[in-house]
């Protein structure tokens, strides 16, 4: 399934843009600003709405990049949770090896399937990787003698030299650091040659192909990059969690992280994070009502995809613009 985001006029795109950018700036001083003023759950908010940026991010690659769509991302994040946490607790290092080390793992996977799934196109890629994101849940919930199967594993804490992790609090600062770092890495990317060959097979891969790029090998490596990005998002959790159950890693992950991405805006690292942010909180406050989430969410992409193709944040720009001629 081919996606691409609609081709806009500048003047909105700029209006988009500043809109995004606002909220973002706006969201970054209540960020740092958010461990002097409250404690406990919202700490633990604050650092899951930032692990879920990091995942939009690694989507956004596949997706808003190369317009790849994928339906496995729970897993490679359940990859890094897993292989971090395991390499944490085989070799007393400094946390950060582990979290690099679960995104190798990850990456490596993503690699892999990248290179079998993606000689498929449209519905048939979407449906192998929806495969392969449920054949990794029921390898986390009954390979026993590594993930401790539907038990779940228990992850110890993690270390940063003599400094040892124990709370939300402690973690915070660490989490944030950890996502500037990755939204960084991602406009690397996005601004490189590598990121304009995405760009270029997202648009027209015979295109591409004509302009010399590798089309499968482009598509490979972001297939890998993507699932890298979820892994150390994977790494990220288990700075400020203790526990994962192989429950949390199944489809319903894959499609909030998914509408997140779309709510955000395709194409957009803005609306990724964004996204990221907006609809977690949202889906923070849908936790009340568990039996109707999938139709709620699904919902919401529907009305989205038909209403605010661009995003939210295109869709408030637009909005802004028309009430500016209107004055």
């Amino acid at each position: 399934m081919t996606t691409s985001p609609a081709t806009i006029s500048p003047a909105p795109r700029r209006a988009a843009s500043a809109t995004a950018i606002a909220g973002l700036v706006i969201a970054a001083l209540v960020a740092i600003a958010l461990p002097a003023f409250t404690t406990g759950y919202v700490i633990y908010i604050a650092n899951l709405l930032l692990v879920f940026v990091v995942l939009c991010l690694g989507l956004h690659i596949v997706i808003g990049e190369t317009g790849q769509f994928s339906m496995a991302h729970a897993a490679f994040y359940g990859i890094g949770i897993y292989a971090s946490a395991l390499a944490n607790r085989a070799v007393d290092l400094p946390y950060p090896f582990a979290m690099l080390f679960g995104a190798l793992v990850a990456g490596a996977v993503g690699l892999f399937i990248g290179a079998l799934a993606l000689r498929m196109r449209d519905i048939y890629l979407a449906l192998a990787t929806f495969a392969f994101g449920e054949a990794m849940q029921w390898v986390f919930a009954n390979w026993d003698s590594v993930t401790n199967g539907p038990n779940g594993l228990r992850i110890s804490p993690a270390r940063f030299g003599s400094l040892e992790i124990l709370s939300d609090k402690q973690a915070y600062p660490f989490v944030v650091l950890f996502c500037v770092l990755m939204i960084g890495l991602t406009i690397l990317i996005s601004r490189s040659r590598l990121g304009r060959a995405f760009r270029a097979v997202r648009e027209s891969e015979v295109a591409a192909m004509a302009m010399g790029i590798d089309v499968r090998r482009t598509r490979v490596i972001a297939f890998g990059l993507s699932a890298a990005i979820a892994g150390f998002a994977g790494g990220m959790f288990g700075l400020f969690q203790t526990f994962i159950h192989p429950d949390s890693l199944g489809f319903q992950t894959t499609i909030l992280v998914l509408t997140m991405v779309v709510v955000g805006g395709l194409g957009s690292i803005v609306g990724a994070v964004g996204g990221a942010i907006v609809f977690g909180l949202i889906s923070e406050v849908l936790r009340q009502a568990p039996q109707y989430q999938e139709i709620i969410y699904g919902g919401i992409l529907i009305l989205f995809m038909m209403y605010a193709p661009r995003g939210l944040f295109a869709f408030i720009g637009d909005r802004i613009k028309e009430v500016r001629r209107g004055q």
